[in-house]
């Protein structure tokens, strides 16, 4: 399974049409269109980054990990920015937060490997995740997450 992913060389998002049904099938996910919005907003807080500058290509592990949270906060920025657009239905942000958890480093070890081992995070557990989302939902603009 190859995840979605952002090329800053290009500035292009990457989407495997198959990652929706792997995410639900095989890690566990709920599902659902806004599940999906957010993995797709993730990555676009990677294109956010890069304009910002935010990006640095040699970084550790602890330092990869600040970088994937940082574009779950801008996730949950942008889907807190239609709070008062009337497009969300009544529990749909749960679907966003689910995906959230589901991608986390520690779910994805713990479904695929069958152990935990923080050491090799890359994106952060699953409640770092969902933190990050909902500090950017909460928040009150780009100062929430920088």
């Amino acid at each position: 399974m190859v995840g979605p992913h952002y090329c800053p060389l290009d500035s292009v998002i990457y989407l495997d049409e198959t990652f929706f049904g792997e995410l639900q099938s095989r890690l566990g996910a709920a599902g659902g269109d806004v599940a999906e919005a957010y993995v797709i907003a993730h990555e676009v807080g990677h294109h956010v980054q890069n304009e910002l500058n935010l990006l640095d290509a040699s970084r550790s592990n602890a330092a990869s990990v600040e970088v994937e949270l940082q574009a779950d906060c801008f996730a949950g920025l942008w889907l807190g920015s239609l709070k008062s657009e009337g497009v969300l239905e009544e529990g749909e942000t749960r679907e966003a937060l689910d995906a959230a958890s589901t991608v986390g480093d520690d779910n994805i070890q713990k479904r695929t490997e069958g152990e935990i081992q923080p050491e090799s995070w890359t994106h952060g557990s699953s409640e770092q995740r969902k933190n990050a989302f909902t500090a950017g939902y909460n928040g009150a603009g780009l100062q929430s997450c920088i």
